[in-house]
């Protein structure tokens, strides 16, 4: 039978991961072999910049804390495991881990996981991996809201500009033949 003192870290840790678990946005399991030292660095680098905890997990713990918060991980959580998790953009892990691993022709891989509280499976969340980020998307949305707008206020600007180089904006050629003729048609009414 463990010691006291182990059963209570672990208890301790299985209620850390649950809370993580209960508290994120997003959390993706990783299978992280053939990474080395370096790689490693790199990609919790990353992981930190935007705003996403990346640590290794003990399969066991992290299977009870799933089961406190209803999910069910027995397939996912074997072998080498690492959680990514986030309260911030929910594709952000998944993301980095498919942009890392396709980057360093790693054989890393996303085993599985959760994206506002719905359990997607690993080709799912490779799919989330090939999105750009939150912010690149609503960048997008708001600059083609914004094209019509600019649009219109670089033709009212070059309106502007005609204005104060030289007043009003000469009149077409067109417009100027039907006034001569005007002028042209009461002098040979006069000489009638």
């Amino acid at each position: 039978m463990p010691n006291a003192k182990v059963l209570e870290s672990k208890k301790a840790a299985v209620e850390a991961l649950s809370s993580k678990i209960k508290e994120a946005t997003s959390i993706v399991f990783v299978d992280y072999r053939g990474i080395n030292v370096a790689q490693d660095t790199d990609l919790r680098k990353q992981f930190r910049e935007a705003g996403v905890e990346y640590t290794v997990v003990k399969n066991t713990l992290t299977r009870f804390a799933a089961k406190e918060n209803g999910y069910d991980f027995d397939e996912v959580l074997n072998g080498t495991t690492a959680m990514a998790s986030t309260t911030g953009d929910p594709i952000a892990p998944a993301r980095i881990v498919c942009e890392f691993a396709k980057k360093n022709k790693l054989a890393m891989s996303i085993k599985g996981g959760v994206v506002e509280g719905s359990v997607l499976s690993a080709q799912q969340l490779n799919g989330f991996g090939e999105l750009p980020s939150k912010n690149a998307l609503v960048a997008s949305v708001l600059g083609t809201f914004l094209a019509p707008i600019s649009s219109l206020a670089f033709v009212l600007d070059q309106i502007r500009i005609q204005k104060e180089e030289g007043g009003a904006a000469p009149a077409p050629a067109v417009e100027e033949a039907p006034a001569a003729e005007a002028a042209e048609a009461p002098a040979e009414n006069a000489e009638a």
